[in-house]
């Protein structure tokens, strides 16, 4: 599974950084769910919650 970003971490991100890690995980998260939707197993089948709560931690922050 890939290495959770906390909050805190992300706050101390800046805004660039924030939108590029934020662009690198939805290509991550689409790619997952591309071979899921083919009917392939995950090889982690954790991994697409990850993505989803870690891109929804970079947009609460961004939102702040």
């Amino acid at each position: 599974m890939p290495k959770e970003l906390k909050a805190k971490q992300i706050r101390e991100m800046s805004l660039e950084d924030r939108k590029q890690k934020l662009a690198e995980l939805r290509r991550e998260l689409m790619h997952e769910m591309g071979i899921a939707a083919m009917g392939g197993a995950p090889p982690n089948p954790g991994k697409i919650r990850s993505l989803k709560r870690q891109i929804a931690r970079i947009m609460t922050v961004m939102n702040e």
